[in-house]
């Protein structure tokens, strides 16, 4: 099955009633799911533009809806203690009734670390204490009692009730050495973010190189892909990218032309071009597309995808 999420950047400043907006559209418009992302602001001129704390977005979006499954893209490690972070994605997944997806990721933003007062640690003990948050997840999650000591986490005799429905894991990223390393090893689902077309094949085979280190089926995992899209008719895409160009200060013909050769984000064209870079990945194993909403918090391509392109494959 073909499956489309609608995603949202908090940080870029929606208020409640925007998010409640789209999370309704997105159910109405036959989604599978809505995302959001994890931050906490966007630069260090954001005082004044709302970042809605994505968990408890997704709470009040559980207690709205009927249907579409809910996730973060992605949840980034170290802001909670893991043990926490599975009580706040069960808790979701309850008041769901089992709708929950947890997307995760070792975190990046070093200003969010900076300002709200985490230590920022190297890449490698990111991955590190991204290993451990999921070992200590999956154990809370499936352990009457969980016990793990880890160099940077530990739990102790841990009960945990109630249990989630056996919600779907994905993480983000597509580092091939480390990152598709821990898809290998304890997800359902990689999730590749803004990759140019000519480097997926790449990716998906350094994965399948990791499945086959560590003994796991590569067809077993799902592959999802994560673009902003912006769908229209011709003179539509052309406003739009030159308009994109002008607010950029770029050259409008550059802009179109990186985006037609598949420069991360150039999901912007007409149906038939989304459509036929859809037909490609869909050949190759992907099944799952998330669609960044545009970042002026515009809501028509909720529908306008629908219409347009994902009723072609649901």
């Amino acid at each position: 099955m073909t499956k489309f999420a609608v995603q949202i950047e908090n940080q870029f400043g929606y208020s409640w009633e925007q998010i409640k907006d789209i999370v309704l559209k997105t159910e109405k418009s036959g989604y599978h799911s809505f995302y959001i992302c994890d931050h906490f602001f966007l630069d260090s001129a954001s005082e004044d533009r709302n970042a809605l704390e994505a968990w408890s977005v997704l709470s009040a979006a559980a207690a709205l809806t009927d249907r579409i499954h809910l996730g973060t893209l992605v949840t980034g490690n170290n802001y909670r203690n893991p043990a926490l972070l599975a009580k706040i994605a069960a808790t979701v997944d309850s008041i769901s009734g089992g709708r929950m997806e947890l997307g995760i990721g070792a975190g990046w933003k070093e200003i969010e670390y900076n300002a709200y007062g985490y230590n920022f640690p190297s890449v490698k003990d990111r991955m590190e204490m991204l290993e451990e948050s999921l070992t200590i997840i999956d154990l809370l999650w499936t352990q009457r009692r969980a016990t793990f000591e880890g160099k940077h986490y530990r739990i102790r005799d841990a009960v945990f009730s109630p249990k989630p429905n056996h919600p779907l894991v994905l993480i983000g990223g597509g580092g091939e050495k480390r990152t598709l390393r821990l898809v290998a090893k304890y997800a359902d689902y990689m999730n590749l973010p803004f990759t140019p077309m000519d480097q997926i094949q790449r990716k998906l085979d350094a994965l399948k190189e990791h499945c086959r280190d560590v003994g796991r089926d590569y067809d077993e995992v799902g592959k999802s892909i994560f673009y902003p899209i912006w769908v229209g008719d011709q003179q539509e895409v052309d406003e739009y990218i030159s308009a994109r160009a002008e607010r950029a200060g770029v050259d409008a013909d550059n802009l179109k032309k990186r985006m037609d050769d598949g420069y991360p984000g150039s999901w912007i064209g007409t149906p038939d071009i989304v459509r036929e870079r859809i037909d490609y990945l869909s050949s190759i194993g992907f099944d799952y597309y998330f669609i960044q909403q545009p970042l002026d918090l515009s809501t028509d391509q909720i529908e306008k995808f629908s219409n347009l392109v994902m009723k072609y494959y649901t």
